[in-house]
């Protein structure tokens, strides 16, 4: 019986051994490429060029992020990046919980009709050229309220969003319109302040949608002032838009690659949304498992 246990248990061991190991190189092929563009980004130029550099920065430099940093477009991007992320992920979960929300009332007499229209969005869209046609005639094109509105609504997240407003208890509604209370009073003073959870995790979603964002930009947009932080670093990485700013401090700066400020470019943009995420983290996981879940 004793040998049986330790086998048993050796066995366990074993397993345990494997998937810790498993998860180490999942762990290590995820984030050995960010963290490759960190090294490179602060390392000199000469073990760069002659890809020396693996593990650890050989040498210390900074001159890519003082290049990209002092660049004069850099600041105005990163404003208007923070702008259309914070605004539009606030106006997401607005119209979010406004579509979500009769849609998770039963005694509507619509809402299974609603719920298979908004579904059907899911499979199939108009497709890009009717899209850029209808921002076009409805006046949105290089405006920042067209930035903040055309993707305003996921129709995956408001049936997440839809499935928790459900698995609330009734009672709370019915108590409350005893009480006098409107639909919206409803929403916003019972609804929302317990469902904190799933609008932490869909505002993540949504944040990280937004600022990662460029393709509708870059279509949308003409006026360089309008541009977010991720136009301009498309625009870096595929070397093809360097205006006469950036070509000189490339040529006044001999300690500057062209592939470090690509990679220091990368690090300025994806700090700020890598460095929020472990907050919302804790809210991220259990709104989505409870919206999943429960009906």
């Amino acid at each position: 019986m004793a040998t049986v246990i330790r086998k048993k248990d050796w066995a366990d061991v074993c397993f345990n051994i494997a998937i810790y190991a498993f998860i180490a190189f999942v762990c290590f092929v995820t984030l050995y490429p960010f963290y490759y563009i960190i090294v490179v980004s602060l390392s000199e130029t000469g073990p760069v060029m002659k890809n020396e550099v693996f593990f650890w920065p050989k040498g210390f430099n900074l001159a890519a992020y003082k290049t990209v940093l002092n660049y004069d477009g850099i600041a105005l991007a990163y404003f208007n990046t923070i702008l259309y992320t914070v605004a539009g992920t606030l106006i997401s979960l607005l119209f979010t919980a406004l579509a979500a929300y009769p849609l998770s009332c039963r005694e509507w007499k619509m809402r299974g009709p609603a719920t298979i229209f908004l579904a059907i969005t899911l499979w199939f869209s108009g497709g890009l050229i009717p899209f850029y046609l209808v921002v076009r005639n409805m006046g949105l094109l290089d405006t920042r309220i067209g930035i903040l509105l055309y993707g305003a609504v996921s129709t995956f997240y408001v049936i997440i969003m839809r499935t928790y407003f459900s698995s609330l208890p009734t009672e709370l509604k019915e108590s409350a319109k005893i009480d006098g209370a409107s639909e919206l009073r409803i929403l916003f003073q019972i609804i929302v302040p317990l469902s904190k959870p799933v609008f932490a995790a869909l505002g993540l979603y949504y944040a990280i949608g937004k600022w990662n964002s460029f393709f509708w930009e870059s279509i949308f947009l003409n006026n360089e002032k309008l541009m977010p932080m991720q136009v301009i670093l498309m625009r870096i990485i595929r070397n093809s838009a360097f205006d006469k700013e950036m070509k000189q401090a490339l040529l006044l700066d001999s300690g500057v690659l062209p592939l470090t400020i690509q990679y220091a470019a990368i690090i300025v943009t994806s700090l700020p949304i890598i460095l929020i995420y472990p907050y919302l983290q804790k809210h991220f996981v259990k709104g989505v498992m409870i919206g999943a879940i429960k009906s």
